[in-house]
């Protein structure tokens, strides 16, 4: 395709079609010399005759007849390509990569997916799990187009904005005999199940121990938080969890509790600041950033 001209190539197909070197001259707004000229430079390009006279027509060689069948291929392509770029300018098209935790994936987008979705049938959203760290890294080396992750997040490449406070709960079997007050000493005395080591929320549940001078001794530790509630449910010990993944109608088999200290996780939309928002990923954005009205 190098240094190929396409409206030589259009003129060729119309002087084969039209018979005449003066009805595509015409066609096209030029003078017959011009369009001789073109159709010369094609084939000195290839070093082939492409048209010859046969009567009073024009017509192709066999190197034109192939020749031509190419061209018609190339402008049903160019056409496509035209109505492709027409429809990202006239609607929200394309894909866009989301990374987020999968406890905001399990139990706070979905919603939010579905309505974008029906809004824009023509974005795709793909979305994928991971920890804080993993997805900075996707963010930073643009296989992620944007984040909604638990802060800190950090890095000045980064544009952050904290979106929603999400409050920790513990969780008891519902038979238990709860503690009064739900501390770092109180559940250090108890079997319990925490998030798996390197978790943005673990870091944050071990720093609340460590406040308060004690060290939690995880009977288990997971990554999936409603395994955790079935561990929970089935009485093998108290687990604490962000309160994103205990839905408001509870299940009996749980008791709810809130901890003393309070202690929450902030949840914040990530992007490269040098990220073009194109319309499909602009759409997703809004309503990330929407979270905070909904949640506040």
């Amino acid at each position: 395709m190098r240094g190929l001209n396409l409206d030589h190539l259009r003129i060729f197909l119309d002087v084969i079609e039209l018979g005449s070197f003066s009805a595509a001259a015409d066609r096209h707004g030029l003078t017959q010399p011009a369009v001789s000229l073109q159709v010369r430079q094609l084939e000195r390009r290839y070093g082939l005759r492409l048209a010859e006279r046969v009567g009073k027509r024009v017509t192709a060689t066999a190197a034109g007849r192939d020749l031509l069948a190419h061209i018609r291929a190339i402008d049903a392509a160019v056409e496509q390509a035209e109505r492709s770029m027409q429809a990202h300018s006239a609607q929200v098209v394309g894909r866009v990569r989301l990374g987020t935790g999968a406890t905001a994936c399990t139990y706070l987008l979905p919603p939010l997916l579905a309505d974008l979705r029906r809004r824009f049938p023509a974005l795709e959203i793909v979305a994928s799990t991971g920890n804080t760290a993993d997805v900075l890294r996707g963010i930073e080396a643009n296989t992620l187009d944007i984040g909604l992750v638990t802060l800190p997040a950090s890095g000045r490449m980064f544009q952050v904005t904290p979106v929603l406070e999400d409050e920790f709960v513990a969780i008891f079997p519902g038979t238990d005999k709860v503690p009064a007050a739900i501390t770092p000493q109180a559940l250090a005395e108890r079997p319990v199940v925490l998030f798996e080591p390197g978790a943005r929320t673990r870091e944050l549940v071990d720093n609340w121990f460590e406040m308060a001078g004690v060290q939690a001794r995880p009977t288990m530790e997971l990554g999936s938080t409603e395994a955790m509630k079935e561990l929970v449910a089935a009485g093998l010990g108290c687990a604490i969890l962000p309160a994103l993944a205990v839905p408001k109608r509870r299940e009996s088999a749980l008791q709810v509790r809130s901890l003393t200290p309070r202690l929450s996780r902030t949840l914040a939309v990530v992007l490269r600041s040098d990220k073009p928002l194109h319309r499909g990923l602009a759409q997703l954005h809004t309503a990330l950033l929407a979270l905070r009205q909904g949640h506040g």
